[in-house]
């Protein structure tokens, strides 16, 4: 014979454990984001501010090269391409590179940019002060925009570090109140 206490107990720590389970997986998105920020896995890059921007000391002895990549993610119907494919920067210096989007179908889509930077440790370098993967993109049916990155490579970037490539992939996103105009 059950014992109708033992269910209760049992229903009670059943459901507690699936609350728990729930709040931590809802808790990892942004966990995993300021983990990749301050670790600078999975290409995330650091944000500048103009307060700091105005702070920089630029190294004019030294050059990076940047390589641009673009990608569209399968199921989104647009082509990017980066208006330049190769950058020579100074360390400390704000530089601006375009991309061109384009939405090839007869309907409104809303993008999101993913950044990714390699070698992997030049990620903790590159910082952006404007950039389009900051907030999602609408393009409307056969709209073609420029947008635009506003970035520098910080000047402590470890020498052995003479190019890097900053790739954005491009994927469907889902429509918001924080969309782009």
């Amino acid at each position: 014979m059950i014992k109708i206490g033992g269910i209760k107990r049992t229903t009670v720590l059943l459901t507690l454990l699936t609350l728990v389970m729930f709040g931590f997986g809802y808790a990892l998105v942004p966990l995993y984001d300021v983990f990749c920020e301050v670790t600078g896995l999975n290409g995330k890059t650091g944000r500048i501010y103009n307060a700091e921007a105005s702070k920089l000391v630029i190294d004019d002895q030294r050059f990076v090269t940047i390589q641009f990549d673009s990608n569209i993610n399968g199921n989104l119907a647009w082509k990017l391409k980066a208006d330049q494919k190769f950058l020579k920067v100074n360390p400390g210096k704000f530089y601006v590179a375009t991309y061109t989007v384009e939405n090839m179908i007869n309907e409104e889509i809303v993008g999101q940019a993913i950044p990714s930077v390699t070698p992997q440790i030049a990620s903790l370098y590159l910082k952006k002060s404007e950039c389009f993967c900051f907030r999602n993109q609408v393009l409307k049916p056969g709209e073609k925009k420029k947008l635009t990155v506003r970035f520098e490579i910080d000047r402590d970037i470890p020498k052995n570090v003479e190019s890097l490539t900053l790739s954005y992939t491009f994927f469907r996103a889902l429509k918001d109140n924080k969309r782009a105009s």
